[in-house]
Parts: C-alpha cells; sequence; structure tokens
C-alpha cells in the first residue's frame, strides 16, 4: 500500500507511555472511600501517603497497572500530550495517522462535508475511554460515548498470527472503526441500541452483527475510493483486505479458542459474511449498498 503518498491526519491522541491514567482510576478509588477516611488517624494516613504515590505516578509514570474492567472506573477524558505531530521514526504510527487521513477524506466527501472527523487515541494496555476503562486485549474499539477509535498498536502482531499480515489488513482495521463513527455520525448507533434494549439476548446479538458487517461494507467503501481515486493500493492489497475481514469472523474465532461454533453468540458476523461485505463496499463504492439491516423492514 502506498500510504506514504497521502496526508496524515492530525487527529491522533498519542497516550503511550502516559501514566496519569492509571493514576486517575485510583483517585477516584480514594474519592470513593474519603469520607470514612477522614474519621479515623489511619484513614488520614492512608491519603497521605496515597497522595504521595500518586504525585510519583504523576510525574514519573511508574510501573504497575491498575486492574480495572471495562465499564468501572473514573469517565474523565485522559487528553494526550501529542496530538498530531508524531516522531518520523515512529513508522506505525505514521501509518496509522495517514490512513486515518485517508477516512477523513473519503468521509468527508461522502457527507458532503457534513463529518465531523473522530480522533484516534493510541495507547498501551489499558486507557480512559467515554465508555468507561479500554483494555487492548479487546482489541481495536470504537466508543460513541466520545467518537474516538481507541487502538493499540499490538493488535498489528494479533492480525498476524490470526494469519492476516500486510499493511491493507491492518488500515482495513482501521478503516472499520471508522465505520462505526459514520453509524454514529448518521444516527445507526442510537436506533441499533434502543432496538437492542427491547430484544432478547439473541436478537440483540443479531443486531450487533448487522451493525459489525455494515462497517465491514463501510470499510470497504473506503477501500474503493483509496483504491479509485488515490490510487494507493498494490497487487495484493485487496486480498489482504479480504483475509483480515475472514480472520476476525466469530465463527473463526470460536474455533481457534477450542470451543463450539454457536451462532446464536455471534456479535460480528462469519467469516463469509464479512469477507462478502467488505466486498460488497469495495466493489460498488455507494454506502447505500451497504444496508445489512434491511432483512428488518
Amino acid at each position: 500500500m502506498r500510504w506514504r503518498k497521502t496526508k496524515q491526519s492530525t487527529n491522533i491522541d498519542d497516550r503511550r507511555g502516559q501514566g496519569p491514567a492509571r493514576s486517575g482510576v485510583a483517585v477516584a478509588g480514594l474519592l470513593r472511600f474519603l469520607p470514612f477516611l477522614l474519621k479515623t488517624k489511619v484513614g488520614k494516613l492512608i491519603l497521605v501517603v496515597g497522595g504521595i504515590y500518586l504525585a510519583y505516578q504523576y510525574f514519573t509514570g511508574g510501573a504497575g497497572m491498575m486492574d480495572v474492567q471495562p465499564g468501572s472506573g473514573a469517565m474523565q477524558q485522559q487528553e494526550g500530550a501529542q496530538t498530531g505531530g508524531l516522531p518520523a521514526s515512529d513508522e506505525d504510527a505514521q501509518f496509522v495517522a495517514a490512513i486515518l487521513g485517508t477516512t477523513e477524506t473519503v468521509w468527508s466527501k461522502l457527507l458532503d462535508g457534513q463529518y465531523p472527523e473522530p480522533q484516534l487515541v493510541l495507547y498501551n494496555n489499558i486507557t480512559q475511554t467515554g465508555c468507561g476503562m479500554g483494555q487492548a486485549q479487546s482489541g481495536p474499539f470504537y466508543c460513541p460515548a466520545d467518537s474516538k477509535v481507541y487502538l493499540d498498536l499490538s493488535f498489528m502482531d494479533e492480525l498476524k498470527k490470526l494469519g492476516a499480515p500486510g499493511d491493507f489488513a491492518f488500515a482495513y482495521v482501521i478503516a472499520h472503526e471508522v465505520g462505526h463513527h459514520v453509524q454514529n455520525v448518521l444516527g445507526t448507533n442510537k436506533q441499533v441500541a434502543q432496538m437492542q434494549q427491547q430484544a432478547s439476548e439473541t436478537d440483540a446479538n443479531r443486531l450487533s452483527v448487522m451493525l459489525e458487517l455494515q462497517a465491514d461494507c463501510y470499510a470497504g467503501v473506503w477501500g474503493y475510493y483509496v483504491h479509485n481515486d488515490m490510487q494507493l493500493l498494490e497487487p495484493g492489497d485487496i486480498e489482504e483486505g479480504l483475509k483480515a475481514a475472514s480472520s476476525v469472523g466469530d465463527d473463526r474465532l470460536q474455533e481457534m479458542a477450542g470451543q463450539a461454533v454457536q451462532p446464536d453468540a455471534f456479535t460480528h458476523g462469519t467469516s463469509e459474511q464479512r469477507a462478502s461485505w467488505f466486498r460488497t463496499g469495495f466493489e460498488s463504492g455507494n454506502p447505500k449498498d451497504c444496508d445489512t439491516f434491511k432483512n428488518l423492514r
């Protein structure tokens, strides 16, 4: 992929190597028990020691990450100190910024300039989001609450382990998450969330599958313009994208985990479905052809 030929997005929030995020979680824990702690000498001592520890964490980024599950902890947004201006030697981050830049060009055009560009957060292991605590083990994700894409670059290695190497494979992942932002802009995320509240677990999962497949299709639409308008693709790139879409199908992931395939538990779609919808978007270039919900009407 000729990604070096295109402009880079400046909507990058680089939180890698920062310590304040974990300190924010610890602060929330201390505040929760503040009334009790102030009543005793021991409690006051804990506050003093805790304050010293948090100050150390803030200024040094000391080791030791809080083990916090998604959905818990403080909800304050932790903005990175570095937005744009990524080091020239950091090729992976440069790549992400370039791909995000292409999505901005494509969707601004398709949505007639009515496209609020999302921010992409680079982080290591764990970070605060508008949707709770985000963890790298969950893979790349989009948070509708703060309109941001969250990405730990270690997922590049995970894709290779899943049998989907190549730069366009990872570009597909970014384009897929941006596809969720497009859904948020268009109001699709909100509509689906409302339907899921009134649905059974099985039907809620089916709605989630349709949402994910549409994001795959939107990623394909992006690929259409990257190929035909920007001429950034090289031989083999399309195959990399299709292989990436197929590698993260629910059925394949369940099999790799040694589990029996359980269609009712699918939340993203089968390998065949994901690759098929990506191809639909890529061949069409028309977001209107990405109506994965048409069978509900």
